[in-house]
Parts: structure tokens; sequence; C-alpha cells
């Protein structure tokens, strides 16, 4: 049988929920006390894996997790029981975003988010909020606006831990995502005869010097040798595709950003040891099962 319990903690909300396994669903739109309360944090209890869809976004949560969510209500939720046991349970907490000690918009950053409740700030969290739930009716009304303070400084050192642990693998991860898209964005271009270190590094917001340090950090290349080896690649193919058999090498060569024909055939043959010609006539001639051209790039 369904039951779920709200208690108001000054600008903070918690509702504890109990219920056999099986589908819950809520409909949007469900009203919630009033207040400032635009993010949540969802805390599965002993004995409960949760699954959950928040208008859209699917998340699956264990016992000992803590799960950032976002505005939006709960569409559908599936409580699961862990080690045989018949009844769920879970904690979910409503809080103003604007946290004390915490920079504007940190709290959005994080939705998302499942981080682990069994250790450090998070099992202190963890264990404060099972702990009100356990003695909620000993709780008179003036207890709830000093536990929704101490609540919201819990949230506060628990939200702020873990940005300050995306923080420090953050440079990284943007340095190689930054490069990805660096890559991308060339691969998109290599027919456009002006591209440059200096038109990449403008595109993305960058200095050509920063941009030459993310290429011999991920790739130990300069910028301009990588997009000359990637149009030159895109070339041999086109030489080696049947579709393009009566495309004129010199068309090729310029759809590849290759604007003087002499030149790139002077590459190719540096490239592959055979001028583009040839190339194309071996790799277009009739060959036994198996067979392939190779022609790797010295």
């Amino acid at each position: 049988m369904f039951h779920e319990r709200e208690l108001r903690l000054g600008p903070v909300w918690m509702a504890a929920t109990e219920l056999p396994p099986g589908w819950r669903w809520r409909l949007p739109g469900r009203e919630r006390p009033p207040g400032p309360e635009t993010g949540r944090l969802l805390v599965p209890l002993r004995g409960t894996r949760l699954h959950a869809v928040w208008d859209g976004p699917e998340s699956v949560s264990a016992p000992g997790d803590l799960y950032v969510h976002g505005l939006s209500p709960l569409q559908m939720s599936a409580f699961e029981p862990v080690g045989g046991r018949e009844v769920c349970r879970a904690v979910s907490v409503g809080f103003p975003t604007a946290l004390p000690r915490l920079p504007g918009g940190g709290v959005d950053r994080l939705r998302g988010r499942r981080a682990a409740g069994d250790s450090g700030v998070g099992a202190l969290l963890r264990g404060f909020l099972t702990q009100v739930v356990g003695h909620a009716d000993a709780l008179r009304p003036a207890d709830g606006p000093r536990l929704g303070t101490a609540l919201l400084d819990l949230l506060s050192a628990f939200f702020a831990h873990l940005l300050e642990s995306e923080a420090a693998g953050e440079p990284e991860c943007r340095r190689r995502d930054l490069t990805l898209r660096i890559g991308a964005f060339i691969q998109q271009r290599l027919h456009e005869p002006g591209l440059s270190p200096a038109t990449i590094a403008a595109g993305h917001h960058i200095s050509v010097s920063y941009l030459h340090r993310l290429f011999q950090e991920h790739g130990g290349v300069t910028v301009s040798s990588w997009i000359r080896r990637q149009r030159l690649e895109a070339a041999r193919r086109d030489l080696a595709d049947p579709l393009l058999r009566a495309t004129p090498i010199h068309r090729i060569a310029a759809r590849r950003g290759f604007v003087h024909a002499a030149a790139f055939s002077r590459a190719f043959r540096a490239a592959y040891g055979l001028p583009p010609r040839d190339y194309r006539h071996r790799a277009l001639a009739p060959q036994g099962p198996g067979a392939a051209v190779t022609a790797p790039m010295t």
C-alpha cells in the first residue's frame, strides 16, 4: 500500500515514501508546498532500487546513492526490493537552488548526477535525512525551520564537494572535448582552401598558440600537417572509389582543399609512393579475391 509523508523544514521540504514493489505513476503538475523549491535530491533508502523518469531523462538509483534531478516532476517510477525486502523506501528533498556558498548555477551543473551516499559528506547528508524521517513524529513545529537551516548547510557542503570533484577533472575533459570538436570542425571543412590554424582558432574562440598546444598534447602533430594528412586520406579514398572513376583527379583534389593540381600530385606521391593517376589505376584494376591496394602514409 502506497504511503507518503511530507515534512516542511523552512525553505526545504522532504517526502518519505513507502510502497510495495511495482510501478508507481505520478503525473506532471502535482502540487507541492509553496516555496522556492527548484531543485530536488532523491535518496533511495535501504532495500530500495528506484527506476525513475523525470520529463524524459531516465535514471536508476540504488541504496546508498544520492541523485540530483531537476525541476520537472516525476513522471514515472518503479521501486524494486533489494535483498528480499517487501517494502520500498525512499526520501526526496526539495530545496532552493540559490544555496549559500555555491556559485550561481552551481546546482544546475549537477542535475542528472548520481553520487555515492555511503562515505564522506554524502554519508552525513544521507544519515541526517534518515534520522529526520525516523524521528518525524517527535518533531515540534518550531523544529522545522531550525532543521531546515542545518539541512541547507549540509546540502551546500555536499554540492560544493561534487562541484570541486568535477572541477578537479574538468580541465583535461574540457581539452579532450575541445580537441574532438576541432577535429570534427576540420573534417567538415576540408574542401575549404582557406582552412588554417587561424580560422580554426577563431571558430573556437581560442588562440592559435593554444590550438597548436592541443594538437601537440593529443596527437604530437602540427595543425597544418594534420589538416594535410586528412585531405590526402580523403583524396586517396576518393581515388579508390569506383563511383568516382569518371571524376577528374584535379576535381578530386579541389574538393579536398588542394588548389593546385601539381602541388597535390607531389604531396600525394610523397605520402603514398605513387602519383595519384597510378594509385587510381591500381586501386580500380580487377584483382583476385581478398586482394586490396594498400598505400600506407610515409
